[in-house]
């Protein structure tokens, strides 16, 4: 972490000059909870990556489609649907969703009322897998995030990140 504040205050002084013709330009207690945020963001992921790897052999993106599905009707979803509705990778997410299908957990469907529309549908495989794989990543939030974050700093940190999500979905 210390390496990107390093490279984010070179970076900055060297835009100094460019910057201040910039109406709004981020405080610093603003960068500070960025920069947080972002090294908080890559670390959990990738530690919860490993521990999805390590102990159901399932990727977080496998999971994340898997979990997408599941809150889905009838479990399936059409596929630019799946696309927007993903958390972690839209990128290769038709290469991810062909490999998931070879290994039994979704399947595509045509759709019947558009011949262009395909829907991805979790399977029973799928279903199993998501049902062992979410008690490990469920564990791993709790214990590399929750366990950090009691109840009325969750309601801001949810307030704050909804606020962001609702203003950019505009």
């Amino acid at each position: 972490m210390t390496h990107l504040l390093r490279n984010w205050e070179l970076a900055r002084q060297r835009s100094a000059g460019r910057l201040r013709n910039v109406e709004r330009q981020p405080g610093e207690e603003q960068m500070v909870a960025w920069r947080a945020f972002l090294a908080a963001h890559a670390r959990l992921s990738e530690v919860l990556e490993h521990e999805l790897e390590r102990e159901r052999g399932m990727p977080l993106g496998w999971y994340d489609v898997l979990v997408q599905l599941d809150e889905a009707g009838e479990n399936r979803l059409r596929m630019a649907d799946l696309a927007r509705a993903v958390l972690l990778s839209r990128a290769g997410l038709t290469r991810l969703v062909d490999r998931m299908g070879a290994a039994g957990l979704v399947e595509r469907v045509p759709c019947e009322d558009d011949r262009r529309g395909t829907y991805v549908v979790m399977t029973h495989e799928g279903r199993a897998a998501l049902s062992g794989a979410a008690p490990v990543h469920l564990r791993g939030i709790e214990e590399h995030f929750g366990q950090y974050v009691g109840s009325d700093d969750a309601k801001v940190l949810a307030s704050v990140f909804r606020c962001i999500t609702d203003s950019l979905a505009r």
